[in-house]
């Protein structure tokens, strides 16, 4: 096999972005999926750059004729697919759980969830037929997949759920030589989290800065277990800023 083909979901920012750069560093091509068109684009041109190949297909993983299409416009460029990164996912609303809407429960479960199930099961219809046979799923699982912050009831409940989906399909994933794992995000420093190093809501009530770790930690984290040979898996990694409040009572 010549050529390595990975999709990561959520690739125009943050750990996308940088695991898709790290990815085709170790001589991946590497199709780049996300919403927005722009970002996706400068990273496919940053991964070019660098003499790699890359491809942009704005998508929503949400959307089950959009994840189709992905998957589907990856097979038709490279003609198979090896590593998919379900990476894609959103935050929970800062609200009390009393507040929130149907509206915002049903956005972070239809792309947090559903999304990595969609991307999942696309990606089983192609692994467990093209030659050789196989290929390796990584879900981005959140260190929230085991202890939650306060108000985050939707984040915290799709990132549990995420656990089961991680290992449903690794045991269904064993017919077809299609190895599952996850990998447990904790105060990764991007855009979005920029708030942690000011103050983050703690549990016993007060307001505090947490630790951060520099991003690119988890991007060589998933290089490291996208490269593993199908007969080896990284079933569960947590990866962390070291002094953050996880580990202990405080």
């Amino acid at each position: 096999m010549s050529e390595k083909v990975a999709i990561v979901t959520g690739a125009g920012s943050g750990i996308g972005k940088l695991s898709a750069l790290a990815l085709a560093k170790d001589g991946w091509t590497v199709v780049c999926a996300g919403r927005r068109p722009d970002p996706l684009n400068e990273v496919v041109s940053e991964i070019e750059s660098g003499g790699a190949k890359g491809l942009a297909v704005p998508t929503d993983v949400s959307d089950p004729a959009s994840v189709e299409a992905l998957f589907g416009e990856t097979v038709d460029a490279y003609g198979r697919v090896d590593f998919l990164f379900n990476n894609a996912g959103v935050g929970s609303p800062r609200a009390l759980l009393e507040d929130l809407t149907d509206e915002q429960w049903n956005t972070v479960v239809s792309i947090n969830l559903t999304g990595s199930f969609l991307c999942t099961r696309e990606a089983f219809k192609v692994m467990k037929d093209q030659d050789p046979r196989g290929g390796r799923i990584v879900n981005n699982g959140s260190v929230s997949a085991h202890v939650p912050r306060v108000n985050s009831a939707p984040y915290t409940a799709t990132k549990h759920a995420i656990t089961g989906l991680t290992k449903s399909s690794s045991l269904d994933g064993r017919k077809y030589d299609i190895a599952v794992g996850q990998i447990d995000i904790g105060n990764a420093r991007v855009e979005r989290t920029e708030r942690t190093s000011q103050g983050m809501p703690q549990a016993w009530g007060t307001t505090e800065p947490e630790a951060q770790m520099h991003t690119q930690n988890v991007a060589d984290a998933i290089v490291h277990m996208a490269s593993l040979p199908l007969e080896a898996n990284i079933q569960f990694m947590t990866i962390m800023a070291t002094k953050m409040p996880y580990i202990g009572r405080g």
